[in-house]
This record gives structure tokens, C-alpha cells and sequence, in this order.
């Protein structure tokens, strides 16, 4: 079993930035695949970005890419979402996924456990 806690989520304005912390616990961290997702209202949940195992490869979706930045800390067992020129159509819940293999994945399937969320709302 894998506990994943995220925090960091709030209130900003258009322009700001947050950062999004997901602290992992239960299984072995470091050889694995994590992954950051979100989910507006009346929205399916999408890709936002991933990072493999050791930090060496990133991905991102398009409407994020160039303003947000994933990175992880094993040794802390947490992963990083820095999130920089916010825009209010980022507003959404931030869910952190853990992957149980060392392939990216981009698609909510690929993901075994899921954290509760941290919401990220930005004003215009």
C-alpha cells in the first residue's frame, strides 16, 4: 500500500506562482514512476506532468509546458510541482499518482495510487 499526502495548493492571482509537494510513504519510492494530474469541475481528470525514476526525464502536457516544472527528492520520498505564470484555467484539483513501474505514463489507467488532492484556484 502507497499513502501519498499533497500540499501547497491555494489561492493566487494570474501570473503567480505555487508550488505542490506530494510526500510518499509505504513502498519504495525511488525506483518508480510519479505523476501529477488534475481535475476541474465538470472535468475529466488530465495529464499534467511526470517524472521517471530518477529525475533524468520529465514530460508535460502542452498547457502546461514552459511554466511548470516536476522534480523529486528520494531521499525525501517527495516529488515537486513548481508552478510559475498561472493562468485561471489552471485552477483545478492537483492529484498526485504513483506508477509501479519504471515506464512513463500519461493517462490516468497507468497510475496505481492516487493521493487526495490539493486545490489550486487563480484569480484573474
Amino acid at each position: 500500500q502507497v499513502q501519498l499526502v499533497e500540499s501547497g495548493g491555494g489561492l493566487v492571482q494570474a501570473g503567480g506562482s505555487l508550488r505542490l509537494s506530494c510526500a510518499a510513504s509505504g513502498r519504495t519510492f525511488s525506483s518508480v514512476v510519479m505523476g501529477w494530474f488534475r481535475q476541474a469541475p465538470g472535468k475529466e481528470r488530465e495529464f499534467v506532468s511526470a517524472i521517471s525514476w530518477s529525475g533524468g526525464t520529465t514530460y508535460y502536457s502542452d498547457s502546461v509546458k514552459g511554466r511548470f516544472t516536476i522534480s523529486r527528492v528520494n531521499a525525501k520520498n517527495t516529488m515537486y510541482l513548481q508552478m510559475n505564470s498561472l493562468k485561471p484555467e489552471d485552477t483545478a484539483r492537483y492529484y498526485c499518482a504513483f506508477r509501479g513501474d519504471r515506464a512513463i505514463a500519461t493517462i490516468t489507467s497507468g497510475y496505481d495510487y492516487w493521493g487526495q488532492g490539493t486545490q489550486v484556484t487563480v484569480s484573474s
